[in-house]
Parts: structure tokens; C-alpha cells; sequence
């Protein structure tokens, strides 16, 4: 009897550790939620390369960098973005708190933007007030190439007055941005979409041409008709661009202020030698823009929804309508995600920016705990260094060091830390030679220098 239960007991437990496999294999594996996407250590150097690009312009330019929270009122982007557009409709993370308040993760930058700049009295400095920053926005729409539901802009806003002169200086700066990236087949698309004033006439016009061609419209369209007929000339839709093609533009209905405001900035982008080319059908999707949109185009993407790398356009009634004053404004943001893809598409060179020059190498526990000091003082002192404190192996070392391109390998064995000296391996000859450590500095500095 105690034999059974002993032979029982055996069995329960490798039952209950079967189970344990079972339960560990069955453990579930988490990945990124869908639509966003990890930022590898080997993609780093063109955001790198992007963030150090806009930085450098965007101060050339004058521009002051503004950073917001990812969340924001949910009423700041009903109202500053438009009801009835995708972004509002369909587009936005939005979530009740615990205490009531109603959010939103930011969808675009400029509600933002406008919302701090009222908030913080901007409209005190001297005018105009210009703006940068670099971000994540989220966007619950289907993700595809080069679209996903966290990504990152750059986004430029400047504020307080309506001189042409800066709605071609925004096209201008994001132009050269991209150019300075190496980007290529870049080509400017440009409309104005009037305002307040020549507009209502110009949407009866729209009214009247798509009323009998509704049926062949999507359905997306044939909402549009009745919310906001402007948007009809936006849909991605192949057959609704066809009907679109021949509808009214409204270039041809300006009233004279905006008439003359677009024709000067067209003679400012000619005065630039920019490539442009008048689209009529631009309208963007966002219902705070007035006179002047643009996007800035590649040429070798496939479809008008790849194309656009870049946007923007005039706002002069946001800032009003978020509750301050009578404000002109102008604002552009272009993708960092669908730029980096131009970049790898077209075989851009990006050089990391930090390459070393120098590898150091350590064998044994002593030259270990030389090698972490000695690393500290090569840094401060402006050599470029490597390592790979955890390798034992020298050869595995030099393996790597040969692998970075380095120009020389220092290396650090039991002997010469109790000699208190340092090997110097020329990477390219395989010449070395022996020095004091107290002039390894000096001479790698010097070494470097006539290199």
C-alpha cells in the first residue's frame, strides 16, 4: 500500500511538470500593436541624419523649436481640424480619463501648436513666430507602405502675418531639407483654394457639377457632397479623380486679394528656380486651410497617395477660431518614415556619424579594468574609440576592430599593464610598436592627425 502511493505521487508530479512545459510553450509572445513598428539600431543613422538636417535649416531659417504632449483635448482637434474630416470621423485615438476628461493622442501638430501658442502668450514676441519640432502623431487608419498608425513629422508653423513671402520661405525650407538629404525627382505641386470670401461661390459651382454625376461617385464622395463639396477633389478614388478632372478649378475664381497672393508666390518660387506645377485639384483634407496648399512630390512613386512626401498650406482663420485673435498663418510638415524610404529606394549613403578611429583591445581581468579607464580618457579627450570589453580573445578583437575600419588597435595585455605600457597595431600595415601609457593620448592624437 504505501508502495502505490508512493508510485502515485511520482506520477502527479510529472504530470504537474508536463503542464509547466505545456503552460510555458503555450506563454504568450507580445509584438508591436499593428500599424507601428520598432526603431532598429540599424536604421538610427537616417533619423540621425534627419533630426541633425531639419535642426540645422529650421535654425538657419529662424525657426525656434516647440515641443507639445502626444495627448491633447479632444475638442482642440474637432474644432481646429474640421467634423467632417477623415482625421476627426475615423482617424483619432481618443479615450475618456478617470477623472472625465475627454483625450486625444495628437493626430497633427498644428492644433497643437496654435493651442500652446495662445496658451503661452507667443503672440507677445516679435512677429512672426516661427516653429519646429519633430514627433510621433497617431492615426487609426489601415496601415500600408510607408503609412503607420504611430508616425513620426517634422512640422513647421509661422504665425502673425500673411506676407506671401513666407508661405514660399515654408515650401522653400522643406524643399531644401530633402535636397540636403539627397533626395531626388522632388517636384512641387501647388493650388490656392481662396477664402472665406471667394470660396462660398466657387463650392456652389462644385455643387453644381457633381449633382449629376453623384452615382458614379464613391460612397465616401457621396457624403461629401453634402458636408464639404471641396473634398470631392481630394479622393484617392481613380474613378472620382477622372470626374474630378474636368470639374471647376478654383484658380479661375480668386477673388483679387487672394488672386494676388498666389500670384506672388509663384513668382517667388520662379525667382527660386523651384519645379512647380499648378494643381487644381489640391485641396488637402483639412478644413483650417485657406489660399495657399502645396505638397512637395517624388516622382517615382506609383500613385498620388505615395507621392506626397511633404505638405501644408495657409491657416489664416485657426487661430481665431481656437479663440484668439484675427491671426494669418502658414505651416507645412513632411513624413520621416516616407522620407527614410525615399533615402534607402534611391541608395543614399548615410554615414553613421560616430566612427571610430581607434579600438581598444584587452586581454585578462587586469587589462580589463585598464582598458574601462583608459576608454573614459580617450573619450574626453576627442578620439573616437571601440571596444568589446567582453571578448577574451584577441584575435575575436581585431576581428571586430578590422570589421569597424578603425585606423589603429591599442592594445592592452597582463604584461603590458604591469609593464604600464600599451600596444600600438597600425590596422592597415600590421606594424607594432610598444608605449608608455602615460603617452598613449598624445600619441594616438598626433598619429590621427598625420594620418
Amino acid at each position: 500500500m504505501p508502495q502505490k502511493a508512493k508510485t502515485k505521487s511520482k506520477s502527479k508530479k510529472k504530470t504537474a511538470s508536463a503542464s509547466k512545459k505545456t503552460l510555458r510553450r503555450k506563454k504568450k509572445q507580445f509584438f508591436a500593436p499593428k500599424g507601428t513598428k520598432d526603431i532598429l539600431p540599424e536604421d538610427q543613422k537616417y533619423w540621425q541624419k534627419i533630426r541633425q538636417t531639419v535642426k540645422s535649416l529650421a535654425e538657419a531659417y529662424g525657426f525656434e523649436r516647440i515641443d507639445t504632449p502626444i495627448i491633447e483635448d479632444t475638442g482642440l482637434f474637432i474644432k481646429g481640424t474640421g467634423e467632417t474630416t477623415d482625421i476627426v470621423e475615423k482617424e483619432m485615438y481618443s479615450f475618456r480619463t478617470k477623472g472625465g476628461d475627454n483625450l486625444t493622442l495628437r493626430p497633427e501638430f498644428t492644433p497643437a501648436f496654435i493651442r500652446a501658442y495662445l496658451e503661452n502668450g507667443l503672440s507677445s514676441l516679435p512677429l512672426p513666430v516661427k516653429l519646429y519640432t519633430i514627433g510621433p502623431l497617431f492615426r487609426y487608419e489601415r496601415p500600408q507602405a510607408g503609412r503607420y498608425r504611430q508616425h513620426y513629422q517634422m512640422n513647421f508653423e509661422s504665425v502673425g502675418e500673411q506676407d506671401p513671402v513666407l508661405d514660399a520661405q515654408i515650401i522653400y525650407l522643406i524643399f531644401n531639407i530633402l535636397k540636403e538629404l539627397g533626395i531626388k525627382g522632388l517636384n512641387i505641386q501647388i493650388n490656392s483654394i481662396g477664402c472665406f470670401q471667394c470660396r462660398p461661390l466657387y463650392r456652389r459651382m462644385l455643387i453644381d457639377y457633381f449633382r449629376h454625376k453623384l452615382k458614379m461617385l464613391c460612397k465616401r464622395c457621396q457624403k461629401r457632397y453634402k458636408q464639404n463639396p471641396l473634398r470631392l477633389l481630394d479622393c484617392k478614388e481613380e474613378k472620382c479623380q477622372e470626374i474630378a478632372e474636368s470639374a471647376p478649378q478654383m484658380i479661375d475664381h480668386l477673388c483679387p486679394q487672394c488672386h494676388d497672393h498666389f500670384k506672388s508666390i509663384l513668382e517667388f518660387l520662379d525667382e527660386l528656380e523651384l519645379p512647380y506645377f499648378l494643381n487644381g485639384q489640391l485641396v488637402r483634407g483639412l478644413d483650417y486651410y485657406t489660399r495657399t496648399v502645396f505638397e512637395i512630390w517624388a516622382e517615382e512613386s506609383k500613385t498620388r497617395a505615395q507621392n506626397a512626401i511633404a505638405g501644408g498650406g495657409r491657416y489664416d482663420n485657426l487661430i481665431q477660431g481656437l479663440g484668439g485673435q484675427d491671426t494669418p498663418a502658414v505651416g507645412a510638415g513632411a513624413g520621416i518614415e516616407r522620407i527614410i524610404s525615399l533615402i534607402k529606394s534611391q541608395n543614399i549613403k548615410i554615414q553613421d556619424k560616430y566612427q571610430p578611429k581607434v579600438f581598444l583591445v584587452q586581454l585578462g581581468d587586469l587589462g580589463k579594468k585598464k582598458s574601462l579607464k583608459l576608454f573614459e580618457e580617450l573619450r574626453r579627450s576627442g578620439i573616437k574609440v571601440a571596444e568589446s570589453l567582453s571578448k577574451d580573445s584577441i584575435k575575436s578583437q581585431l576581428k571586430i576592430a578590422n570589421r569597424l575600419g578603425v585606423q589603429y588597435a591599442l592594445i592592452l595585455g597582463q604584461k603590458e599593464t604591469l609593464d604600464n605600457t600599451i600596444i600600438i597595431r597600425d590596422m592597415d600595415s600590421g606594424v607594432q610598436e610598444s608605449v608608455p601609457m602615460d603617452k598613449i593620448v598624445k600619441t594616438i592624437k598626433k598619429r590621427l592627425k598625420n594620418r
